[in-house]
């Protein structure tokens, strides 16, 4: 039963290819274990128990560890993106794009010239 409740989330952690990942049911409480790739991904999974089980889950126990915390992300460029829109994305600001153009400027020789396909860093917050 609580598994299923949380079916979201394992569904997410698969999606995100979520390491060493381990689920088990514990007295009625659902055990989630693994490391994601990015702090982002974290806060992906985060966003999901919430949205499941509310801000504090009496019947969720989650263990998620991040393999690098250097970075916050990394993005694939889509087309039609920029970067103010992706800072907005990452940081909920669109002014912090000249944070991502300086965490890229071994790629990106301008902020106003990104191509779908480049994967950009996305620097902690």
């Amino acid at each position: 039963m609580v598994k299923q409740k949380y079916q979201s989330v394992l569904d997410l952690g698969e999606k995100l290819n979520i390491h060493g990942g381990d689920v088990k049911v514990n007295n009625g409480k659902l055990e989630i274990m693994g490391t994601a790739s990015t702090p982002y991904e974290k806060d992906l999974l985060w966003d999901e128990i919430k949205k499941v089980g509310g801000e504090n889950p009496s019947d969720l126990m989650a263990d998620i560890k991040v393999a690098d915390s250097s970075v916050y992300a990394i993005h694939t460029v889509e087309k039609g993106e920029s970067l103010s829109l992706i800072a907005k994305h990452y940081y909920g600001d669109p002014m912090k794009y000249k944070k991502i153009f300086e965490a890229n400027t071994d790629k990106l020789k301008n902020p106003d010239m990104i191509h779908p396909g480049q994967d950009l860093i996305i620097p902690n917050k």
